[in-house]
């Protein structure tokens, strides 16, 4: 659907930071940094658990997913919000807002499954080793990732892209960056419906998921308890720890912005969760998840060791 209200309108003006000039060159300085640690970060992720064996496991296959849709989400974002705040026109393209809108409730939505299967593969790793590499071979994890994708683009990207009626003027977006809670305040007739399948789908893609990680996860911490030495449990949590960090960040951000109705929204509030779990989210990804893990350490060294090698 495209804008309509007597003329066509192919441009928004988005504010982002407008209301704060003075901050605008040093935001673009942190949102750079930002930018240039996610990139180098899940990048790395990608290409380590690709070029070494000893990553050729389902943790990190699966990481190889989420690292990919961190760089997919935040370069959606990012150089369009740079380029605003170092620019007096600070406008968006009615394409590049709505393919913003697609790409971060589709990533979004993809997350929340993704993490949800990965609470599955650390309840197998941790309550069943024994048959860990049965019930999570590379065959199972391949068509768990292909339906994760897959069902997260049917209950996101197709739901909004049949329901979203014309927007209406002023086309004015007090964000950082398009996305669907921010866009119904732009839609010319009655929000309702647009809310309820909002809250619909929230809780397909954000509550179900959260569910079965909290199931998973209740499983672990049972084995856990049941463990005998010190150092096991200890080895068995280390293993469990980062990933439930990340999920509570997640979706803790993630149900506040579309699990609520549109009179709650706070332009500023909203910013700042925005700003969370589509730009710093991707940046702290790879170093909770793998960065501090002995795996990866020792993967990186051995790649370091080879390039010297190489060289000399």
């Amino acid at each position: 659907m495209r804008p309509t209200n007597e003329t066509v309108v192919w441009e928004f003006i988005l504010l982002g930071f407008s209301n704060h000039p003075k901050m605008e060159p040093f935001l673009f300085a942190i949102f750079f940094f930002l930018y240039a640690a996610t990139l180098l970060g899940n990048i790395s992720i990608i290409c380590l658990a690709t070029a070494d064996p000893h990553l050729h496991t389902p943790m990190y296959f699966f990481l190889q997913h989420l690292a990919f849709l961190n760089l997919c989400y935040t370069t959606a974002v990012v150089p369009k919000m740079l380029a605003n705040l170092i620019s007096t026109k600070k406008t968006i393209s009615y394409h590049l807002c709505m393919l913003q809108t697609y790409i971060s409730l589709f990533m979004g939505a993809a997350e929340c499954l993704l993490l949800a299967v990965m609470a599955f593969d650390r309840y197998v790793a941790v309550c069943h080793p024994l048959r860990y590499t049965t019930i999570m071979s590379y065959r199972v994890c391949v068509k768990t990732a292909a339906a994760s994708w897959t069902i997260s683009f049917l209950v996101s990207v197709v739901p909004l892209y049949l329901s979203l009626p014309p927007l209406c003027g002023p086309y004015v977006i007090d964000h950082v960056f398009c996305e669907a809670p921010i866009l119904l305040h732009m839609i010319c007739t009655d929000t309702t419906l647009n809310e309820l399948l909002m809250l619909i789908g929230g809780a397909g893609t954000l509550m179900l998921p959260f569910i079965l990680v909290l199931v998973s996860y209740s499983y672990i911490i049972a084995a856990i308890i049941r463990i005998r030495t010190t150092s096991g449990r200890h080895k068995a949590f280390s293993t469990c720890s980062s990933h439930l960090t990340v999920v509570t960040i997640y979706y803790g951000t993630g149900m506040f912005m579309y699990m609520r109705p549109k009179s709650f929204y706070s332009p500023e509030n909203d910013k700042m969760i925005s700003i969370f779990y589509a730009v710093i989210n991707p940046m702290l990804n790879p170093i909770i998840y793998s960065f501090r893990n002995k795996e990866v350490k020792e993967a990186l060294m051995r790649a370091l060791g080879r390039n010297v090698l190489n060289k000399t």
